[in-house]
């Protein structure tokens, strides 16, 4: 299918700017660029509540926003705890406040969404550290946040997706019990990843190989290997211990054949998943709801797997 007109229109006006390389990006640069991006999110949907909170971890406090779905039922609800997009170097709770509230009302269930440390301040594996230890906090105080420990999930978007398929492999690798399903949005899974999307559309369609390369950079400390499976989840040897997995991707998004692939390996192994390319998108489509009309019928689809994954009997 060709790229959707809506998306098509914005590229252009995007690249007629002639913006320059993002390689030349300070941190802060790039941060301004992706919060701008953020913007075409659009208003934040109704809630019920909206909530500031802080999440103890071994480094330090977290703060974290608590998203309460429009006309919730009373008592403990589903929850998914979820982890903002932005190359581990950008965004916030705050940047993604829409695409939790969407999560919340499409999903019928709390979103609790964290604010992990970002680079280069906080370079590899900070942030890993700290979505692990919030996911392990939030198993043990689920009640404490409103949802119902039996039907807890999580989830991300982009290189937040990653940080939540690390904390999924790490929650396996010591021992505990898996959240009852992972959401990936336009995952970024493997950045050695030679696929034919990432060749296909390393130009031209909002992230490229230049973003990837930029972020990583600033990332990884010196002589730390991108093929480690806490940076690069699409690389983990053994997939035991994933729980029911729901992979978004877009069509014309580079990263698109890795979300597929992952999906491939976790169906291979009997897991439960569920793989949705979105027909002529491009990354972080979802977060664009005011250019990009489309993302509102995503969530619908989302919902409806969220809805589904989390009934007691699923």
């Amino acid at each position: 299918m060709p790229l959707d007109p809506r998306v098509k229109r914005f590229l252009n006006v995007l690249n007629a700017g002639n913006p320059p390389s993002i390689l030349t990006a300070s941190a802060a640069q790039r941060r301004a660029g992706h919060l701008e991006l953020m913007k075409f999110s659009g208003p934040t949907p109704p809630l019920d509540g909206l909530e500031e909170r802080r999440i103890p971890t071994p480094a330090g406090d977290l703060s974290a926003r608590l998203y309460t779905p429009k006309d919730a039922a009373p008592g403990l609800l589903p929850g998914l705890v979820y982890f903002h997009g932005g190359g581990l170097m950008s965004g916030s709770a705050a940047s993604h406040d829409a695409v939790a509230a969407a999560l919340a009302n499409a999903g019928g269930c709390r979103v609790l969404s964290v604010d992990y440390r970002l680079a280069p301040e906080h370079r590899f594996p900070a942030a890993v550290e700290d979505a692990l230890a919030a996911m392990i906090h939030v198993q043990a105080h689920a009640a404490d946040y409103g949802i119902d420990p039996k039907r807890l999930g999580i989830g991300g978007d982009s290189a937040g997706a990653t940080l939540a398929a690390v904390t999924v492999h790490g929650l396996a690798r010591s021992g505990r019990p898996p959240p009852v399903l992972q959401l990936l949005l336009c995952p970024l899974l493997d950045h050695l990843s030679t696929s034919a999307s990432r060749r296909e559309l390393r130009r031209g369609y909002l992230v490229d190989e230049d973003t990837f390369a930029h972020d990583l950079l600033h990332y990884l400390p010196d002589g730390v290997d991108a093929a480690d499976p806490r940076i690069s989840p699409l690389r983990v040897p053994d997939l035991a211990g994933v729980p029911r997995t729901l992979v978004h991707t877009a069509e014309f998004d580079p990263l698109r054949d890795e979300g597929r692939e992952y999906a491939d390996r976790l169906a291979a192994t009997g897991t439960p998943v569920s793989y949705t390319c979105h027909p002529g998108m491009i990354h972080l489509f979802y977060g664009m709801g005011s250019v990009i009309p489309y993302a509102g019928t995503a969530y619908q689809i989302i919902g409806r797997e969220l809805r589904g994954a989390f009934r007691p009997d699923a």
